[in-house]
Formats: C-alpha cells, structure tokens, sequence
C-alpha cells in the first residue's frame, strides 16, 4: 500500500508541473496572450459560429419556416450537386485556374523577396516595396476596370502599340487562352509584392555570420542565395506552399467576377461565383452550401495529406 501511494504521488507530481509550468508562463507573457483575444473573437464569431449553417446541406430551407425547421433531406442536395449539369466544368475551372496561380504565383513573391533582399539603397527599396504593396489594397472592382481599358482593343495602350508596330490588335478579354493568361498575370500583379513581407522577415532571421563566413571562402551574390538565404527560408516556403494547396478547390470570388464575361464564360464560370448566381440570386441555398460544404472537406483533405508528405520528406509541417 506504502508502494503504491508514493507512485501515486509521482504521477501527481509528474501531472503537476505541465500545469504549473503552462500557468507560469500564461502569467508571465500574459499581455502577448492579450493580444490574441481580438484574432480569436474574430474567428470565432465569423468562422465557427457560421459553420452551423452548414446544416442547411442537409434541409430544404425554406426561407420562411427557418433553418431548424424547415424539412430535412438528408444527402439529397450532395446527390443532386454532382447531377449538375456545369458542375464538372466549373470545378475543372477553379482546378486549373488555382493550380496555374500556384505554379506561376506562389514563387513570383520568393524571387520578388530576393531581388529585394539584394538591394543595398536603402530609399529606393522602400519605394519599391510601397509601389509593390499597393495592387493589394486595391479593389478588384478597380484592378478590373484598369486591366480591360488597357488590354481594350480599340483605346488600349496594348493594342495601341501593337498596332504601331503593324500587328493586329488581340481581343485578349474575349478569347479563352488569353483571359487565362490575363487572370494568372494580374493575380500575380496584386499578390506578389504582399508576399514578399512573409519572405523578407523570415530572410531577417537568418543568421549574418553565415554570409560573412560565405564571403570568407569567397562565395558570391549568387551563391549566398543558394547556399544560406533559400535554405533559411526554406520552413516557411514549404508551411505557405502547404496552406496554398489547401485552397485548390477554392477561390476567391471577387477576381473572377471583375474580369469575367458572357463571351468567356466557359473558362471563367468558377464554383464561387456559381454559388453566388445560383445560391445568392436564384435562392438555391441548400445546394450550394453543399458545395461549399465539400470544397471545405476536401480543403482539409488536401492540407492533412501536403501536411503528411511534407513531413515523410523530412521538411517542417503546419504540425
């Protein structure tokens, strides 16, 4: 009995000092722990309490009985969602849009961040970075509208030059592969300089004794970069390019709308802006927040499984 008392007083012991050691330090930093509360109000009132909305996946809602009451259906909306008839083609088009934003988009703000990292004028890389800042804060209503009038084939600066030079002019905005084109550009154009405010910090993080040791053996420019500054950033290259892919069955809805036409509408019809014209003006709730159900589970999927691999490979994960 003596025994088993002490053990038990050790795993006591032992069950303790996580506790005191997490309010020990809860109590020590509890100003930055302060400042998450906004961040957690935040996705707590606009992320996880919408998400009992989901239920109405499951209900013919009926906009008059309420979410609760209306009747449920079980997964007829699910069933009835892969019977649509453009349903393939629009997820065909969010996949292929999304997947050339990643190949052309994710490292543009990596070699963007380097370039910067490089230049030793103090003002003028701060000019550069506020100009390269700026397509982010604009609205895709306006990108739109600046992006047609230039690329417009009657008053267009494009279509002006080229027929300066004696080409033809191109309907950029009306032809498929050449709206895809525009698209992945301008995605760039607004994100690219955003982006390279993750890269740089972390490029801050390296240590500066490993570039003075490389000019020590007489490493140049180009070699830094290889050798020390892309492998400093490598974890958080590899945490982003995770929670990248656990967006390819997602996309944004404004981009899409702002450049998209009648003409184009094949290549340009996306699932957001379906849900928002079936769901949003034809009223066709419950279908559509099955798919938007499904987007989020395979989201997840996705983030889970480039979570997995990263790891077997033997680089940092989200976890």
């Amino acid at each position: 009995m003596e025994v088993q008392s002490q053990k038990r007083h050790v795993i006591a012991q032992t069950d303790s000092k996580p506790r005191n050691a997490f309010t020990k330090e809860l109590f020590k930093n509890y100003d930055l722990y302060l400042l998450l509360v906004p961040g957690i109000i935040f996705f707590f009132v606009f992320c996880y309490i919408p998400m009992f909305g989901l239920v109405v996946a499951f209900k013919d809602y009926n906009i008059f009985k309420g979410i609760f009451d209306s009747d449920w259906i079980g997964l007829h909306h699910f069933k009835e969602m892969l019977q649509i008839q453009d349903f393939y083609r629009i997820v065909r088009n969010t996949l292929l849009l999304n997947v050339l934003g990643l190949i052309v988009g994710f490292p543009a703000p990596i070699i963007l961040a380097l370039m910067l990292n490089e230049i030793r004028a103090k003002y003028f890389k701060k000019i550069s970075q506020s100009l390269l800042y700026l397509p982010h804060f604009m609205s895709w209503v306006i990108m739109g509208g600046i992006i047609y009038n230039l690329l417009s084939p009657k008053y267009g600066i494009v279509n002006s030059m080229m027929r300066f030079l004696g080409m033809e002019e191109i309907y950029f905005m009306i032809e498929e592969t050449w709206w895809v084109i525009i698209y992945t550009l301008s995605s760039v154009w607004a994100g690219a300089g955003w982006g390279t405010i993750i890269y740089l910090a972390a490029m801050t993080m390296i240590d500066p004794s490993l570039y003075e040791a490389a000019v020590m053996d007489g490493a140049g420019r180009w070699k830094k970069i290889v050798h020390i500054t892309l492998p400093g950033i490598m974890p958080t290259v590899i945490i982003l390019l995770i929670l990248n892919i656990g967006h390819m069955v997602s996309i944004g809805f404004e981009h899409p709308f702002a450049l998209q036409n009648p003409v184009v509408t094949n290549i340009s019809e996306v699932i957001s802006t379906y849900v928002y014209s079936s769901g949003i003006k034809q009223g066709q709730f419950g279908i559509t927040t099955a798919i938007g159900m499904s987007q989020s589970i395979i989201n997840l999927i996705l983030v889970l499984g480039a979570n997995y691999f990263a790891k077997r490979l033997g680089k940092e994960g989200l976890w």
